[in-house]
C-alpha cells in the first residue's frame, strides 16, 4: 500500500463531485429575476462552487493531506465528502448524497482502470484541477489556492519512479475493487456491462514510450537482433503522438479526468447484483470496526484545516436533488441495501492514552503538530467538531 495515494484519491474524487454538482445546479438554474426564494440561480451556483472549492483547497487542509499516510476506510472518506458537499448553502439528503458518491467513485475507478501508464494517474489529477480552475475564473484568490496545490503535487509526485506510481495505482484499484455500481452514462456508451463491471478497450493509443503490439523481435546472446515475427493482436492500436505535460498550463493529451457531464444528459445509478452479493465481502468499509471511531477522530483533526462556511442570518440552505423527481429520490432511499448506506458516526473527542495508542497504530508515522483538543461536549460529533471552526 502506498502512503502517497490519499491526496490523489481525494482530489480526483473531489473533482468528479464538482463536475456532478455543477451539472445539476446548471440543470436546475432559474433566471434570477424569475426565481423564487427557494430556487437556484446562476449566482447561487457560482457561490456553491466557490465555497466548496475554497474549502477543498484550504491551505492547512492540503498541507495535512499531502503528508505520507495510509488510505482511510471507505466510510471515513465518505464522511469527508459529506462534509465538503455541505460547505456552502447547498443541502443534500441521504439518497442524493449516496447517488453523488456512487457517481464519483465509479467515474474515478473507470479512469484508473483505463490510464495507459501508472504515471498517468497524475495527468488525470491535473485534468481535474484544470477543470476546477474553469469553475472559479472570477475568483483569483481561490485560483491561487488551486495553483499552489498544483505546485505542491508537481514537487512531490514529479520525481517518483514508475514503480512508485504502479504501487499508487494498485492501492487505488484495491480501494475500488468491490464497487460495481451501474451508471447510465457508462451503460449507454457501452463501456460498462450490466453487472457493473467495466469493458476494457482493445484499441486506441498505446502508452507513451511503447510500441504498437504485433511484432516479436528475437536476439542472440550478443544482443543482436536475428529474427522478427509478426502476429495478429486483434485490436486497433495506434502510437502515442506525444507525452502529456505536467506543466501548469500544459497539454495533458490524456482525456481521462475531463468533465464527462459537459453535455447535459441524465445520469442514473443502480446497484448491480454483484455489488449486492459482494456486500458481505466489504466489511472493512461498511461493518462496525472497533477502531473506526479512532480513525474518524484523526479525520476530524485533519479536517481542522477546513474552513466551513455556514449560512449567516436567516438565509436558508438550498436543497439540491440529484434525481429527476422527489419521488425517485424517496424510492432510491428505500431500495438501497442497508449495508451499503453511509450514516454519520458519532465520535468521542477525548484524548486518553489508550485512544492515542490506537490512533497511532492506525496512522503509523504521521506526525500531528496541532495541540490535543480538550474534551468538550461540542466535540462528541464529528460534524459538530468541524462546525466549531
Amino acid at each position: 500500500m502506498s502512503v502517497r495515494t490519499l491526496p490523489l484519491l481525494f482530489l480526483n474524487l473531489g473533482g468528479e463531485m464538482l463536475y456532478i454538482l455543477d451539472q445539476r445546479l446548471r440543470a436546475q438554474n432559474i433566471p434570477g429575476d424569475k426565481a423564487r426564494k427557494d430556487e437556484w440561480t446562476e449566482v447561487d451556483r457560482k457561490r456553491v462552487m466557490n465555497d466548496i472549492i475554497s474549502t477543498m483547497f484550504n491551505r492547512k487542509f492540503i498541507e495535512e493531506l499531502l503528508k505520507p499516510q495510509e488510505l482511510y476506510s471507505k466510510k471515513a472518506l465518505r464522511t469527508v465528502y459529506d462534509r465538503l458537499a455541505h460547505a456552502s448553502i447547498m443541502r443534500l439528503n441521504q439518497a442524493s448524497m449516496d447517488k453523488l458518491y456512487d457517481l464519483m467513485t465509479m467515474a474515478f475507478k473507470y479512469q484508473i482502470l483505463l490510464c495507459p501508464r501508472p504515471r498517468d494517474v497524475l495527468l488525470i489529477t491535473f485534468n481535474h484541477l484544470d477543470a476546477i480552475k474553469g469553475f472559479i475564473q472570477d475568483s483569483p484568490t481561490i485560483m491561487h489556492q488551486v495553483d499552489e496545490t498544483f505546485r505542491q503535487l508537481t514537487e512531490i509526485y514529479g520525481g517518483l519512479s514508475a514503480g512508485e506510481f504502479q504501487l499508487i495505482r494498485q492501492t487505488l484499484l484495491i480501494f475500488f475493487q468491490d464497487l460495481h455500481i451501474r451508471v447510465s452514462i457508462f451503460l449507454k456508451d457501452r463501456v460498462q456491462n450490466s453487472n457493473g463491471r467495466f469493458v476494457l478497450p482493445a484499441s486506441g493509443p498505446v502508452p507513451w514510450g511503447t510500441e504498437v503490439p504485433g511484432l516479436i523481435r528475437m536476439f542472440n546472446k550478443k544482443g543482436e537482433e536475428v529474427k522478427k515475427m509478426e502476429f495478429k493482436h486483434g485490436g486497433n492500436y495506434s502510437a502515442a503522438h506525444k507525452e502529456g505535460s505536467l506543466e501548469l498550463y500544459g497539454d495533458r493529451v490524456l482525456k481521462l479526468g475531463t468533465n464527462m457531464y459537459s453535455v447535459n444528459r441524465p445520469v442514473e445509478t443502480h446497484m448491480s447484483g454483484a455489488s449486492k452479493n459482494s456486500a458481505s465481502r466489504t466489511q472493512e468499509s461498511i461493518a462496525p470496526n472497533p477502531l473506526a471511531k479512532e480513525e474518524l477522530n484523526f479525520l476530524a483533526r485533519l479536517m481542522g484545516g477546513m474552513e466551513i462556511k455556514k449560512p449567516s442570518g436567516p438565509e436558508p440552505g438550498f436543497r439540491l436533488n440529484l434525481f429527476t423527481t422527489d419521488e425517485e429520490e424517496e424510492q432510491a432511499a428505500l431500495i438501497r441495501p442497508e449495508e451499503l448506506s453511509y450514516e454519520v458516526i458519532n465520535i468521542q473527542a477525548t484524548q486518553d492514552q489508550q485512544r492515542k495508542e490506537e490512533l497511532a497504530r492506525i496512522m503509523g508515522e504521521l506526525e500531528i503538530t496541532e495541540q490535543p483538543r480538550s474534551s468538550t461536549s461540542k466535540g462528541d460529533d464529528l460534524l459538530a467538531m468541524m462546525d466549531e471552526l
